[in-house]
């Protein structure tokens, strides 16, 4: 028996168009070579789609592929994970059901004292369990009150949801995977990261996202991928499949001078081949001179794509800093602390306009006086202006 795990593939993820076409090749991809591998099934562990409603044409092209899939003759067993999980219960994933492009496999009932029994679908003697994710890892609660219903040769339990494993330090939700029900195979979804570990004769897998869903997964993990996996005399065997369309080159440039940092960042780009790339560039360090918005991202744009002809361009500034300002507020003056910031800066940006900006501030914070008319209002505060930039009226 050969099947394919598929887990994240967010499809209508990433508002740069470039991107969510990017997304849904990788996707096509998957397909393809499930389809070339002649696997018995495919696994869907969650998150197909990026949210619960996504939009109609990536609804039609999703179609177009899962009919793909049914013309090859390869059942679809599908769960929801937290993006396309829906509180009535109600999402696309149903459409595709009622299409019979797929199957969602979660089928449970929950008992007098709690208990949520799970029922399996079997495809031929394998027993598929499945269990949905859902927003915030609120299903993590569950898993102590899951029971499987029947004991099977070979199981699969198909799982949205987040193992301790693979949390490290950060601060989130998990559950002790010795904890869950006992399965021959765990098709994990939710977690974007390739990840196996094998624990007596269980193997839990991560297979990653068909295609990274944001800035910092494109940096870390490259490409997309999905998991073939092979099961002979219940032994079995894994393989992850990478899902590789474009190069991605990571840029991490550290800057201090918001004024000259634009020669910099091209000079390093520059070094580099990036035709047909994703390009990511990443700034980092504290500001000692300008701010962020003194940095042209448009010359850098023009670059990278006119010059270069980059695929794609993403810019990451998180983690740039303003060196703070050594102006000092004493205690007790709280009231004064804007107009005393505003001269300060005046003071250090003499220039011409400058000196308007502390009338200006005191006439902008002006408030409508109670049951003045709001033309009034606007008139009394034109009027002020007016007197700030000595402008008279035009007849």
């Amino acid at each position: 028996m050969k099947f394919a795990h598929l887990a994240d593939c967010h499809l209508g993820g990433w508002r740069q168009l470039e991107l969510q076409e990017l997304n849904f090749q990788s996707f096509q991809k998957a397909v393809s070579i499930c389809i070339e591998e002649k696997v018995d099934f495919i696994l869907i562990a969650g998150d197909l789609f990026d949210s619960a409603y996504p939009p109609i044409e990536i609804l039609k092209e999703s179609f177009a592929e899962f009919r793909k899939i049914q013309d090859a003759g390869i059942p679809v067993y599908i769960i929801a994970g937290s993006h396309d999980f829906s509180a009535s219960g109600k999402t696309f994933l149903d459409v595709l059901e009622k299409a019979g492009f797929c199957r969602k496999i979660e089928q449970s009932q929950v008992l007098n004292d709690g208990t949520i029994v799970i029922h399996p679908y079997m495809h031929k003697e394998i027993a598929i369990f499945g269990y949905a994710g859902k927003k915030s890892g609120m299903e993590i609660q569950d898993y102590s009150k899951l029971k499987f219903d029947s004991i099977h040769p070979f199981t699969i339990f198909m799982t949205h949801t987040t193992i301790s494993d693979v949390v490290g330090k950060i601060p989130m939700e998990s559950i002790d995977k010795l904890k869950l029900p006992l399965a021959n195979y765990y098709a994990l979804g939710h977690i974007h990261q390739r990840f196996e570990i094998k624990e007596s004769n269980s193997i839990y897998i991560y297979p990653g996202p068909t295609f990274p869903n944001n800035f910092q997964e494109l940096a870390d993990l490259k490409y997309g991928s999905f998991q073939l996996v092979e099961v002979e005399f219940g032994k079995i065997k894994t393989k992850n499949i990478p899902i590789q369309i474009k190069e991605i080159l990571f840029f991490n440039i550290n800057i201090s001078n918001a004024l000259t940092a634009i020669e910099n960042i091209i000079n390093q780009l520059d070094k580099s081949n990036l035709k047909d790339k994703i390009v990511l560039l990443k700034l980092t360090g504290t500001l000692n001179q300008g701010k962020t918005g003194d940095i042209r991202f448009s010359e850098i744009e023009d670059f990278i794509f006119n010059k270069k002809l980059a695929f794609s361009f993403i810019r990451n500034i998180s983690s740039l800093k303003v060196e703070e300002s050594d102006f000092h507020i004493e205690a007790g003056d709280m009231e004064n602390v804007e107009e005393k910031i505003i001269q300060e800066y005046v003071q250090k940006n003499p220039e011409d306009f400058n000196k308007f900006l502390p009338p200006l501030m005191n006439a902008l914070s002006m408030e409508k006086n109670e049951d003045e008319k709001s033309q009034t209002f606007e008139s009394r505060l034109m009027d002020e202006l007016n007197k700030i930039f000595n402008i008279r009226d035009v007849i």
